[in-house]
Parts: structure tokens; sequence; C-alpha cells
């Protein structure tokens, strides 16, 4: 997504929304959140909160959908869990009900499973034309244009996110995707290998069979259609298991795929838990694809990151602040690749920590139906505290906490735009994913001294440049390991970039040609030649 069409959809004229802190020795006081009932330090929710705002404050509004798929959807039908158990999703707004979702369960994952089997083995997917698989995938993409607005609607009620962002942003990059692999449909083809003697040696590019597929909860449908896409495109059939909290806009958009003419059983979506759906589809020894575990079947994973944003001291200060916040604060902060360690450059860092403070506090928070809001709750309650406990975190060693640091109202999983200085490197919130609107500024001398600093994590997902030097900026996008590197800008997914990362941030790239390479078997084919008239 570019920089330019994220910051005009989630950006308006923004209200500030100013605290007068006491302090003791400089250091703001602790925040009302993370004080117990004795005045030490410790998390108290519902405590009356110091920090409002309008949107957060007001009643929540309606959502403009209805919820009509909540069954499982096996062999091309919605059905309850062969259980009959159900299981609630919540509006993040307020912690309340939207629906009950059919739970399933392990032998739901087996009968998904035989559906995707024998629709690979013996239904017509696979032995259709490339070219007509690319037409459905075309008449997908335009069914998601024309229910832009429902799936837009029911991602912001099950997820959070800014409306504006869903319906602007991801879900027509959504459709792109699916275009984009449906052009890749018909062009993927094998090589005729010349060999040392008279034989004739093709190499094939087959599908690889069932593939399993565990989707998040923080891009429900872009996550969907990062998997899916290049699977179907390759001729593959897919279970696909959808997170607990975000079921609902992943049946929506299944529905519609076979709108668009996908066969029974080629797509076959399951809603439940990692310890029971999740277990049995990893460990399914029908599954082709998904994870090292019992046969050997071979792994794609997009995991954590700790993404460095760095800041050198020839940057306009006023771009990189906005910048920097975008990076961080992008979907609540809810971006596995979030640019969560500022590191800004000491000769221009008291300057930046002040202007991203006054950013921070202008950003809009509030209920994500409306008009303008930037900003909606996180996930659920359990990320709710988690992220408290980072900030908590941060201040007990010894971070300045600059702004923020509360829950934002009573209702609901809202939390203030927070903003940590004088950050360390060995801080737990400067080490581990929060996965929240935290942002840690840390402060560095020279460019050796940011690059063995930026590198020394357990991640590598991605990482943000900001410099004026070309050369600066060479030396950093080659001595950073990660895969990505973006520098002047942040976040731009295109359909042919590829995206995944190093070390403990995952195997294997989603998006562009690279992502194809998944969902795809190499075979030699070799025939003996007799009198042939060329080698």
């Amino acid at each position: 997504m570019a920089m330019a069409a994220a910051t005009a959809a989630v950006s308006v004229a923004s209200r500030r929304c100013l605290l007068s802190r006491t302090s003791v020795a400089g250091r703001p006081a602790v925040p009302a959140a993370l004080r117990g009932p004795d005045g030490t330090r410790g998390l108290l929710p519902g405590v009356l909160q110091r920090f409002s705002t309008a949107t957060a404050a007001e009643e929540p509004i309606s959502p403009p959908v209805q919820v009509n798929y909540t069954k499982l959807l096996i062999n091309g039908n919605f059905v309850d869990s062969a259980s009959g158990k159900t299981f609630p999703t919540l509006d993040p707004r307020t912690g309340e009900v939207i629906a009950h979702v059919a739970e399933g369960d392990a032998e739901d994952i087996n009968r998904a499973v035989a559906a995707a089997r024998k629709a690979f083995d013996e239904g017509p997917w696979p032995k259709m034309t490339a070219y007509e698989r690319s037409r459905i995938l075309l008449r997908f993409a335009d069914l998601i244009e024309k229910h832009n607005d429902e799936l837009a609607a029911l991602e912001t009620w099950d997820n959070g996110k800014p409306y504006e962002q869903a319906a602007h942003i991801e879900v027509p990059m959504v459709a792109r995707l699916m275009r984009y692999y449906a052009g890749w449909a018909d062009k993927i083809h094998g090589l005729i290998v010349p060999a040392d003697g008279p034989h004739h040696v093709q190499v094939l590019h087959e599908p690889i069979g069932v593939a399993g597929q565990i989707i998040p909860w923080n891009f429900p449908l872009l996550m969907f259609a990062w998997k899916v896409g290049p699977a179907l495109a390759c001729g593959n059939t897919i279970v696909l298991k959808t997170a607990e909290q975000t079921p609902l806009s992943a049946l929506y958009i299944s529905k519609l795929l076979h709108e668009a003419g996908l066969p029974e059983g080629v797509v076959n979506v399951v809603s439940g838990f990692g310890p029971t759906a999740g277990a049995a589809l990893a460990g399914h020894m029908d599954v082709d694809k998904l994870a090292a575990r019992s046969n050997l079947k071979p792994v794609t994973l997009e995991l954590g990151g700790k993404s460095p944003f760095v800041i050198m001291d020839d940057a306009d200060v006023d771009q990189a602040v906005e910048l920097a916040h975008f990076a961080l604060f992008f979907n609540q902060g809810q971006c596995c690749c979030a640019g969560s360690r500022t590191f800004v450059h000491e000769r221009v860092y008291d300057e930046f920590v002040e202007k991203a403070k006054a950013r921070a506090l202008k950003r809009v928070v509030g209920d994500p139906f409306r008009k303008g809001v930037e900003q909606g709750p996180q996930i659920d309650d359990e990320q709710f505290k988690k992220i408290l406990r980072y900030i908590r975190s941060g201040v007990d060693s010894g971070a300045t906490l600059v702004t923020g640091g509360d829950r934002l109202g009573d209702k609901g999983f809202y939390i203030q735009p927070t903003i940590f200085s004088d950050v360390q490197d060995g801080m737990k919130i400067a080490q581990e994913e929060i996965f929240g609107p935290v942002q840690s500024i840390l402060k560095f001398k020279d460019l050796n001294e940011v690059i063995k600093r930026a590198n020394a994590s357990h991640y590598g997902l991605a990482a943000g440049v900001f410099t004026k030097d070309l050369d600066t900026a060479n030396t950093l996008t080659r001595a950073l390991k990660v895969g990505t590197v973006w520098v002047n800008c942040f976040d731009i997914f295109d359909a042919g970039i590829p995206f995944g990362g190093y070390k403990q941030s995952g195997i294997g790239r989603e998006k562009g040609i690279d992502s194809l390479k998944n969902y795809l078997q190499v075979k030699a084919v070799v025939t003996p030649l007799k009198n042939a008239a060329w080698l």
C-alpha cells in the first residue's frame, strides 16, 4: 500500500488531547492504568482515566453490515461444526458479542481435508486450464470490488481497524492481489534442459496438492489474499483456518469466491482455536504443505519483527516524525513489520522526541467507524493487557514515558498512543514485539553503531531508513539483516514485492513471483532420444 494512500486514508484534521502531568525530578508520573489501589505500580483495568477524546466517549456506531456467515465452509457448503459447538467473536470497541461462530476441531479439519483431497485428486480444479482458473480469480476480484463496503465493515467490526483504512486501502489491495495472481495462473511453465547425451529432459512445475493455511488476526483479508491467491493460481486446493478473534471476513469473502465459479471443495474454511483446529491441520497426514511435522510437509512462515527505523542527522525532522509515526502506529501498532525501534541520530534526537510527542497527542483515537479516526481499539482483552504490561515494563526499566501510557476510556480495548524516550537496547520494550501503539525512541552516534545495534535482534523482518544521502542509504540497505528495507518510505506493499524475513522472522516469501514457489513441486522427466536431429 502506498504511503500517500495510507496517509490520506487515515489522516484527517486531527484534534489535540493535552494532559498536564505532575512529575518528580523531571520524570512523568506513573499513569493511572499502571497504578494499583495503594498507589504502587500495577494493572488496574477500569480505573477512571485522565485522557479522553470525544470520539472515544461517544456511543459506538452501528456497523452498516449484517453477519450472514458463521458456519464452517466445507465442500462448498456452510455447515455446523461436528460437535455443534460455537464460540463468540467480540467487538473490540465494547467487548460485546458480535456473533457466535461454529467452533471447528480435529473432526472438522478431517472433513475439510477430505473435501480438499477429493477436489484435488478427482475434481475439475487441477485439471482445469490455467486460463479458466485465471478467469475465476478475475471474477472473484470483481466481486470483491462490488462488495467492498460490506467486507470493510466486517473487517472493522471484528478487528477494530479504522473503516477508512479497510475500505480505501485493504479491500482494494485484496482485489489487486487476486488480479495479480490471476495473471500468473497461465504463465507458470517448465523448462527443457539440455542433457549430456541423447535424452530429452523436461522440468515440470506441478501443484503441490492440499495446502493448509492459518491466517492471523491483524490483517485477516489481506492475509487471506496473500495465501489463497498463489495457492489457487498454481492449481492447489486449500483448508484455511481463520484466527479465532476475526473469523467473519474470511467466511464472507470465501462465499464470493464460490460465486465466482470456484468448484466445491477447492477452498474450505474452518474457524476454531489453535490447540484444536490449528494443531489438527498442522499435523494432518493428508495435508501436503503447511508445517514440518508428521509428514515433513514444506513450511512457509511469516512471523514477527522488531523493525528498526533509522533516522540520520541529515533528515528533515518534520517528515521523519510523520513517517516514523505512521511506521509504528498504523493499524493500532498491530503490524509484524512495525517500525518499533526508532533509532534517531543524537544531533536531532531532542527535536525529534518533542515533535514525535506533539504528533502522538494529535492522533485521533476512537470508534473506527467514525470518519477521521486514525486509531481504533486493540484486538481483544488479552492483547490490551499485554500492551499495558509492556508499558509498565518500560516505566520500571527506566525509560522516559513521554506521552500516553494509559487505557483510553472505560469501555473497549483502546490504548493511548504511547512514546518512550531514553530507551536502551537491553530493555524489554526494545527487544520484544509489543504489537501495539508504543513507540520506543533510541539515540545513536554514528552509522557503524546503529548498524550493529539494529542487527542485534532475533528478528529480521523489515527496516526503515530516512536520509538524504544516497551513500548512507546504500550502506544501510546492504548492512541491515532484514527481508525488506524501505528508504524514505514505509509499509509499501505492492502485489509484486516479495515479503518475508531473516532469522526468527520467518521462512519463505509472500507475494510476488517468489510466493508461487511455495505452492509448486518441481519434477524432472527424462526420456531417451533415438536418431535425434539435434541435442
